[in-house]
């Protein structure tokens, strides 16, 4: 496993978040939370997120789980951390409307759990394979589906960084739930958009499968960094 953030070029304040870790034998966690919201009410919303989605699985995590128990498991952490922003957020009228984007990893043995809100993406590598397990909630993506747009459009449309679907924004949200049981060697990747915006698949799968993990996360930050840097930058991979 490895994990890191950067700030970025531009920004003056790292509202992403990310932690990873070890929550049993051979079982790995990675969250990622990219923060929105005026003043330094975005970093508030994300790590209150995050502490509280990775806590609350790794507290109640267990071996001999199943799939259906861990998808609960899973669910529930994402939906109390969005109760917990959305009622911070009405104790202070400049954190009025902040949220955060999440995107969450469990992979036991060679089971992958996903949850995902927002932006954040996860990618599968296997061998001479990089895939986008997550769909992104925003609104280019949206005219995308709708046939509106076409997917090269989607990088330069200038709404591309409106989101649809947040943490801690509404009383309630739709969290999205992925499950896999890749073949062969994998990695997961975590990731918010200050990495996505700048880095193709195909440079994503170069820097990183089958390379030293603590490299391939400075790699991907710096190419971005290099590449513009103007957003927070967070990279997390857990490999098998």
């Amino acid at each position: 496993m490895a994990s890191n953030t950067d700030i970025g070029k531009i920004r003056k304040e790292n509202q992403d978040r990310v932690r990873v870790g070890m929550i049993g034998d051979n079982t790995a966690l990675a969250v990622v939370c990219d923060g929105m919201g005026g003043a330094l009410s975005g970093g508030v919303a994300s790590e209150v997120a995050i502490a509280s989605i990775y806590n609350r699985i790794a507290e109640n995590y267990r071996p001999d789980a199943g799939a259906n128990s861990i998808r609960n498991l899973m669910l529930t952490a994402v939906h109390g951390a969005n109760t917990l922003v959305y009622e911070k957020s009405k104790e202070d009228i400049d954190k009025n409307g902040m949220g955060t984007t999440c995107v969450a990893a469990l992979v036991a043995g060679r089971k992958c759990y996903i949850v995902s809100v927002g932006d954040s993406r996860a990618y599968l590598m296997t061998e001479n394979k990089i895939e986008q397990i997550t769909t992104d909630h925003t609104y280019v993506q949206m005219l995308y589906e709708q046939g509106m747009i076409t997917k090269e459009e989607i990088k330069t449309h200038h709404m591309k960084n409106v989101i649809t679907k947040a943490v801690g924004v509404e009383a309630d949200v739709e969290v999205d739930y992925f499950e896999l049981e890749p073949e062969g060697n994998f990695t997961i990747l975590l990731c918010s958009d200050g990495m996505s915006n700048y880095c193709t698949d195909e440079i994503i799968y170069d820097f990183v499968f089958g390379k030293n993990l603590d490299n391939a996360v400075a790699d991907l930050i710096n190419y971005s960094n290099e590449k513009g840097g103007k957003d927070n930058i967070t990279v997390a991979l857990i490999a098998n």
